[in-house]
């Protein structure tokens, strides 16, 4: 007789070994491998087996170019950061903490895609319909088209997806649902895994677009194993606290479009919009103060000013924060600032914020963030009429950075009158420039 196949999984990243182990050696999980049993190593199989299937390799002249067939949601914002509209067929996973606004956007949307004449099947294994109904009556998401399921077995699913033909698929949440096919809980690596890979074969043979929602660990990632993202096509994550009105949508994963572009909504009584007029809602304009300067930094293909906000203080034990903006990056700003103009920091604590809850993750901020610490530092106010922008490196140079005109431009719009940058713009947009090479030169100016 065969002997049979031994298999564990770590529960936290998905990694198999022959054997058990205490610690994982791919994400570090201690205790977290189970043994599988053998209808689970059955479904790996399967699953192995369709996405491993035996091509041909083909010129790359002799491809025919494939034209998908993109949808409005009927919102702009979402519209946006998909690459202009929903593909026929594609797989959407949303990841978010809770509260951030998942289930109601995605109702939104639903609404939105019934009254234009598609059939939208809404499952979900959290709410009631009872539930759902006074959500839709609030956001005004009541369609003829717009069905409910609460549903947590794939395979009933899957059922009443075909008897109505329908067109849109939205499941909140993949942790929730089950398969029979396999006997763990539900939210497990391998049921999660299997539903995920039904749903997309599914998705791919009846041009079902489907949408997911995914839950959240602590770190900010898409609870289960990494090949959840690997398997879908697109992945969104919103980002902002739920108790703030502003919330970010950022594409980490899009095959069919690039991920650089950012939708941001507004959280109101009608659920989240996408929002209009984002012009002054990420800095104050008031009487200048200490510890605060004005930046631009490009979110995909707009310009955003915002406010950079310092503090300064003596202490005994220094420590570094950083909300919205990277912790190393900050230490090295600040090392810079000790080592080129000599500002003793290392007795100071140094706390950094992003107003408005937005994450920066480009380097032209650099320069609003220093002067934001130098103002702290010296109780110094700057102008709330000036914006800094430029990226500084190592040896205390001013680099230059992509978009200047665009920044300048949104610069002029929002009423500035001036602008400390690293080279002059190409086109005049009306702005005092100020060209400043070096560190020095904008502890000068200051």
């Amino acid at each position: 007789m065969a002997k049979n196949r031994i298999l564990f999984e770590c529960q936290a990243c998905g990694n198999q070994q022959s054997k058990w182990l205490g610690k994982c050696p791919e994400c570090g999980a201690w205790d977290s491998f189970i043994e599988l049993k053998s209808e689970q190593i059955k479904v790996l199989k399967e699953i192995a087996k369709a996405s491993s299937k035996a091509s041909e390799a083909v010129c790359i002249e002799d491809v025919e170019l494939e034209h998908f067939s993109r949808s409005s949601t009927g919102d702009d914002e979402l519209d946006l950061v998909l690459g202009g509209g929903l593909v026929e067929g594609s797989l959407v996973l949303i990841g978010g903490s809770p509260g951030v606004g998942k289930s109601t956007l995605l109702l939104k949307i639903a609404s939105n895609l019934a009254k234009k004449g598609k059939k939208v099947l809404y499952v979900s294994g959290e709410e009631s319909k009872a539930q759902i109904k006074l959500r839709a009556d609030r956001l005004e998401a009541n369609a003829p088209n717009l069905f409910l399921l609460i549903e947590l077995c794939l395979e009933n699913i899957l059922e009443e997806l075909h008897k109505k033909d329908y067109e849109i698929l939205i499941v909140d949440s993949i942790q929730t649902l089950y398969s029979n096919k396999i006997s763990s809980a539900a939210g497990s690596i391998t049921q999660v895994r299997e539903i995920t890979f039904e749903l997309m074969r599914v998705s791919k043979a009846f041009n079902i677009s489907t949408f997911i929602i995914g839950h959240i660990t602590k770190e900010g990632s898409i609870a289960g194993p990494r090949v959840l993202e690997h398997m879908v096509d697109v992945v969104l994550y919103f980002e902002g606290d739920a108790t703030k009105e502003i919330r970010l949508l950022r594409g980490f994963k899009n095959r069919f479009g690039g991920t650089s572009e950012v939708g941001i909504f507004e959280m109101t009584s009608k659920g989240l919009m996408s929002a209009k007029d984002l012009a002054n809602r990420f800095f104050t304009r008031g009487r200048a103060i200490s510890g605060s300067a004005l930046g631009v930094v490009m979110e995909g293909s707009r310009a955003l000013v915002l406010e950079v906000q310092a503090l300064v203080c003596e202490s005994a034990y220094p420590k570094r924060s950083a909300t919205g903006y990277e912790k190393n990056r900050l230490d090295m700003l600040l090392a810079l600032l000790e080592r080129k103009l000599e500002i003793p920091l290392g007795h100071y604590d140094v706390f950094v914020n992003i107003s408005g809850g937005v994450r920066v993750s480009e380097t032209a901020a650099d320069l609003a963030v220093v002067a934001a610490i130098i103002s702290s530092f010296k109780n110094r106010p700057l102008s709330k009429d000036s914006v800094f922008i430029g990226e500084l490196s190592l040896n205390g140079e001013i680099r230059e950075v992509f978009s200047l005109d665009t920044r300048l431009k949104e610069a002029k719009m929002q009423k500035f009158k001036n602008a400390i940058i690293p080279s002059k713009p190409i086109e005049d947009v009306g702005l005092k420039c100020f060209v400043a090479k070096e560190l020095s030169q904008v502890l000068e100016w200051m």
